[in-house]
């Protein structure tokens, strides 16, 4: 049952140049008309003035309620949230499931407005009124930069498709064929044939200077980089357009190499400003401790949980990142086929199954980085599918995360037998 079941409710309906408001009083009716204000102060003023007179009206406190819409609640959100109001934003998902209940179906704003003030006054839903301009300062360089990093991407898949055609051969030169030194080689000789007639001590020096490998290394690549330009001039399929792609794709890359580590330069200052909240600084450590999480990781998942204590259990947590899974049930059909829900935040999913991969590699010693998660992913694999062993360690890493953020003790790797033994001391203790 909701808390505001007996008290007035505001629901407003967010665009991005006005909003729709409905007022509930506190028997469920409409207080006045559904009402319009604009994006600006004067509407916000406005809204400000219908509370204060609902809430004297009614000698009782106002729950405000809105959908959390991209960026285009946050002016109104922060506003009504400095007045000392009691306002929460609500997940769409929860919005759009109550919507359109009749049989016609009709959309306009005054419902979506009135839709959410009775989800706010009826219904005890998951709402949320946790704003702290750091972490939405943090959630936006991060999300800025997986942009950029998946846009490099397709760039370097444009570039590697091309040499592909000019340069048969030459990927297997570097390690990597983005590197800076590949890229420096790649921009003075885009054909084989300027790459036979570059100064040779010009291009060694390249190699040399680019790479720190040193001048044997660099002589190596440089014979290496000649044998391939010799056949590719037999064998390549060279024309002025595809050299052309090759150099404009280069340069995209480059561009975007700066661009990303500007963003992860801000990250790093912001995070260690004297300004920045030392409890979220604490917080981005415990999750560095983490095997298979860095700091660019930790703060990601810091960015994108927010305030941790609004979760009480890990399956919580669990559930708000969306790793856990869907249910699909009816009668007594249980559906098996049950995929991962995927109704959290897109980069915490991503940034978890890096982790995820991280924490199931075997050192270059041979032994495993987290041995615990990799016996429990080769446990899982045994009778699983690749992707659902994935998921399961996914699902462990969460549990790690809530763990430490709970006790605000880093992460110390134990095997399950240990855990088992410190949960019953514990009951002992409590008991």
């Amino acid at each position: 049952m909701s808390k505001y079941l007996n008290s007035p409710v505001v629901g407003i309906d967010v665009s991005e140049n006005f909003h729709m408001v409905s007022i509930l009083s506190p028997d469920g009716s409409l207080y006045c008309r559904i009402f319009k204000i604009k994006h600006n102060l004067d509407g916000f003023n406005y809204l400000l003035v219908k509370i204060e007179e609902v809430e004297k009206k009614f000698s009782m406190k106002t729950g405000i309620f809105m959908e959390s819409t991209g960026i285009y609640h946050l002016s109104l959100f922060h506003f009504l949230k400095n007045k000392k109001l009691e306002v929460f934003l609500i997940n769409p998902l929860i919005t759009n499931s109550s919507k359109n209940t009749d049989i016609r179906k009709e959309k306009d704003d005054k419902k979506d407005s009135l839709s959410i003030a009775r989800l706010g006054k009826f219904q005890e839903i998951k709402a949320y009124s946790y704003f702290e301009p750091e972490i939405f300062s943090l959630r936006s360089l991060i999300r800025d930069y997986y942009k950029q990093v998946d846009i490099r991407s397709i760039y370097k898949k444009k570039l590697a498709a091309d040499i592909h055609l000019v340069f048969p051969g030459y990927k297997n030169i570097f390690n990597s064929m983005t590197s800076k030194t590949s890229l420096k080689i790649l921009k003075k000789c885009p054909a084989p044939q300027a790459l036979l007639c570059a100064d040779k001590d010009e291009l060694i020096n390249i190699l040399s200077s680019y790479s720190k490998r040193g001048m044997v290394w660099a002589n190596t690549k440089y014979s290496e980089l000649i044998k391939v330009a010799e056949e590719a001039e037999i064998i390549g399929f060279i024309v002025d357009g595809l050299i052309t792609r090759i150099i404009n794709n280069i340069t995209m890359i480059e561009t975007l190499n700066e661009q990303i580590e500007t963003i992860l330069l801000e990250i790093s200052n912001t995070v260690n400003s004297e300004d920045f909240p030392d409890d979220i600084k604490h917080n981005i450590k415990l999750l560095d401790s983490i095997t298979g999480i860095d700091f660019i990781s930790a703060v990601s998942l810091i960015s994108e949980i927010g305030d941790y204590k609004r979760f009480s259990k890990p399956k919580k947590l669990v559930a708000h990142l969306g790793v856990d899974v869907s249910v699909n049930q009816s009668g007594k059909f249980k559906g098996t086929n049950n995929k991962m829900s995927k109704r959290g935040s897109k980069v915490a999913r991503r940034v978890l199954f890096s982790a995820a991969i991280a924490s199931i590699r075997n050192k270059s010693n041979g032994e495993p980085v987290n041995k615990v998660l990799k016996d429990y992913y080769e446990e899982n694999q045994g009778n699983k599918a690749k992707k659902v062993a994935l998921g399961a360690i996914m699902h462990k890493i969460v549990n790690y995360i809530f763990a430490v953020l709970r006790d605000q003790n880093e992460y110390i790797e134990r095997s399950p037998k240990i855990h088992k033994q410190m949960y019953l001391l514990n009951l002992e203790k409590t008991a």
